[in-house]
C-alpha cells in the first residue's frame, strides 16, 4: 500500500513527551547520551532556557532550576553555563501540601537540611445536597483552614533564620497557595517562586525527592514523529 506525506492541513499524530530532572553535574552526560540517540544537536535560546533540536526531530527543552539573578553560570556554550548555574548553592523553602498531609523543608544543593512533615485530614467533596451539603462544606472548609494555618506555622518555624532565597510550592496548588497567604508566612510571601512541583501525598520521602528535583535542570523531551 502506497503512503504519502501529510499535507499542511492534515492532522499530525501527537508526539510523545516526558520530563526529566537532571542535576547540574550530570547535565553534560545527559546531553551526550541524547545526541548519541537522536543525532547532531542544534542549540537555540528560549526564554531563559535552551532548546536542543536533534537531527531526527527530537527536541529537548532545558530549563534552569532558578533565575540567574546576577550569578550566571560559566562555560563556553549554553549547556555548560546551564550546568554551572544549576550547580550553584541556592537556599530554597519548600512547601508541599495535600488534603492528607504536608511536608516543609529547607533545601540546598538538592538536600534537605531542616524539615517538618505530618498528616492532617481534610474531607473529600460530597455529592449530597441541601442542608447536609452545606454543613459538610463548612466542615471541609474549616478543616482546610486548619491545615493551611498549621502548615504555615510549621514552615515559618523551619524557615526561620535560614536565609531563604526562593520558594517552591507543590502538591495541591490551591492549598499550597493558601498556606503562603497565611500571616505566619508574611515574611516570605514576596520571595520568588520556582516552578510548581506535582507530587504525591507529601511525606519525608517525597520531600527528599522534591528537594532533588527543585535543584535540578528540568528537561522536557518531545520525541520525533
Amino acid at each position: 500500500m502506497e503512503t504519502r506525506p501529510s499535507g499542511p492541513n492534515e492532522k499530525q499524530p501527537p508526539r510523545a513527551g516526558r520530563t526529566a530532572f537532571i542535576p547540574g553535574p550530570r547535565l553534560r552526560g545527559w546531553v551526550e547520551r541524547f545526541a548519541a540517540s537522536h543525532g547532531a544537536l542544534q542549540e537555540e535560546p528560549d526564554d531563559g532556557g535552551t532548546f536542543l533540536r536533534a537531527a531526527d526531530g527530537a527536541i529537548a527543552l532545558l530549563k534552569p532550576p532558578w533565575p540567574v539573578d546576577g550569578r550566571p553560570g560559566k562555560g563556553i556554550n549554553a549547556v555548560e553555563r546551564l550546568a554551572s548555574l544549576a550547580s550553584q548553592e541556592r537556599r530554597l523553602g519548600v512547601i508541599l501540601v495535600r488534603r492528607g498531609g504536608y511536608a516543609v523543608g529547607v533545601v540546598s544543593g538538592g538536600k534537605v537540611s531542616a524539615s517538618k512533615s505530618g498528616s492532617r485530614y481534610v474531607q473529600s467533596r460530597s455529592a449530597a445536597g441541601g442542608s447536609s451539603q452545606q454543613r459538610f462544606a463548612r466542615r471541609r472548609e474549616n478543616q482546610a483552614n486548619a491545615l493551611t494555618e498549621a502548615v504555615a506555622a510549621y514552615a515559618a518555624h523551619v524557615f526561620a533564620g535560614q536565609g531563604i532565597e526562593y520558594l517552591v510550592l507543590g502538591g495541591d496548588a490551591a492549598l499550597s497557595a493558601a498556606v503562603l497567604e497565611e500571616t505566619a508566612l508574611k515574611e516570605y510571601a514576596s520571595r520568588k517562586q520556582l516552578p510548581f512541583l506535582a507530587v504525591a501525598d507529601p511525606n519525608a520521602t517525597v520531600l527528599r525527592r522534591a528537594a532533588a528535583d527543585a535543584c535540578a535542570v528540568r528537561i522536557e523531551v518531545t520525541d520525533p514523529l
